[in-house]
């Protein structure tokens, strides 16, 4: 077995996603990849007790140790409860039927 692991780290914006590949020494764990990736200087708001964090889309936790050819995503807060937005269109498109019976008369 190998002493070093070949690592993805990837930080997804709205218009892009900035990714970093890194060689880390065998048994590093999620923080540690992310620290050596350089991300957190690049985008300050990273705040890992706020961001969540993955492996391939599985939230993980920053002790977890790595494997080779992992992908660490770190995630984004959302800014909208996605069970509230879709609430909200169905009520825009309830609303939207009933007013378009009402202009027929």
């Amino acid at each position: 077995m190998s002493d070093s692991i070949n690592i993805e780290i990837v930080y997804a914006l709205p218009q892009k996603q900035d990714l970093v590949h890194l060689d880390l020494p065998a048994g590093s764990t999620v923080q540690q990849a992310i620290e050596a990736s350089g991300l957190r200087l690049k985008h300050p708001e990273i705040d890992l007790v706020k961001n969540k964090v993955g492996v391939f889309g599985k939230l993980t936790k920053l002790d977890a140790p790595l494997r080779d050819r992992d992908r660490v995503e770190i995630y984004r807060p959302l800014i909208a409860d996605p069970k509230e937005v879709r609430r909200k269109r169905a009520d825009e498109g309830k609303a939207m039927k009933k007013g378009g019976g009402d202009m027929e008369g």
